[in-house]
């Protein structure tokens, strides 16, 4: 009979996407607030993948990601999610921005060999967590990178997000390798 063990701690990444600097900055602030310090954040760059958002959201989205500096436990993955979908929410509420959807959170788990993102959208791939929340393995660790899938977005398809993403599986790593030097202490 297998052992069962609890999961390892991951990183919480959440990518911000808005076409006002303005909602991103402070999606930044509750995104602290809620989930602890942000310790890395990438350059923005612009979000041209997909039509999908442009009737709730407009044209010109910019987006960005924020690692989180606390690891999470995975299991935490579809509050995080209901909690970035009331942010969300919260700007849209506030009025100050014509667009019903001025703001997009999508967290995601970075751990040593994948990286998952949490969606209300259920397709074939995807594993239903709860309260309408599913998960996706979005990219794959292998060989010293990451690798998409055929479902992969194609901006996380990017080699500069894929590095972005690679870059902080490193810190992620050594904050595991501290952890375990710091509990035989």
């Amino acid at each position: 009979m297998a052992d069962r063990r609890p999961p390892t701690a991951v990183l919480l990444i959440v990518a911000a996407f808005s076409r006002y600097e303005e909602a991103i900055a402070w999606s930044v602030g509750r995104l602290s607030a809620e989930f602890g310090p942000i310790a890395h954040t990438s350059p923005p760059y612009d979000f041209h993948y997909t039509d999908y958002y442009q009737a709730t959201m407009g044209h010109g989205l910019r987006k960005q990601f924020f690692v989180h500096e606390s690891l999470v436990d995975p299991a935490r993955l579809a509050d995080i999610k209901r909690r970035t979908i009331a942010m969300e929410q919260e700007v849209a509420d506030s009025g100050r921005f014509p667009e019903a959807r001025p703001l997009n959170l999508d967290p995601g788990l970075l751990g040593l060999g994948k990286f998952i993102l949490a969606t209300t959208k259920d397709q074939a791939h995807r594993i239903y967590l709860r309260d309408g929340i599913f998960a996706e393995v979005t990219l794959r660790f292998q060989d010293g990178e990451f690798h998409a899938w055929p479902w992969t977005y194609r901006d996380y398809q990017e080699p500069f997000v894929r590095e972005f993403l690679r870059t902080a599986r490193d810190v992620y790593r050594q904050r595991l390798v501290q952890r375990e030097s710091d509990a035989d202490d």
